[in-house]
């Protein structure tokens, strides 16, 4: 059974070529872009305690820089994110920063009364 709504499909697709292309390039660079912040994440992963032992705290701080621009990155391009109006992103992404700046905070409190009660004990 061969389908009909192929070709009506591709008529009402909203973009010309042109538009496509540039869309496809916008993919390709964020693709191109994720794979080198991974690859480069592993690598530090890999190779950061032969290259400096004593500063493994550094290589956490980049884990995480690194993964906050791949998630942003991600939203921005994926889940068309980046194409809305500031305001709009703003109201979506407010209420997250928040939530993982309150979550953070929860996570130092609590790691240093924990600290300092278990050195109490010590």
């Amino acid at each position: 059974m061969e389908r009909d709504d192929i070709i009506e499909y591709s008529l009402d697709a909203g973009h010309s070529e042109e538009a496509g292309r540039v869309i496809r390039k916008k993919i390709l660079f964020v693709t191109i872009l994720l794979s080198v912040i991974t690859s480069v994440e592993v690598m530090l992963g890999v190779y950061w305690r032969n290259w400096m032992p004593d500063s493994w705290h550094w290589v956490k701080w980049t884990f995480i820089v690194l993964t906050l621009v791949k998630a942003t990155y991600i939203v921005m391009s994926f889940m068309h994110l980046g194409d809305e109006r500031r305001n709009i992103r703003s109201v979506i992404l407010l209420p997250y920063a928040l939530f993982l700046l309150y979550l953070t905070f929860i996570a130092i409190w609590e790691s240093t009364y924990i600290h300092e009660t278990l050195n109490q004990f010590l």
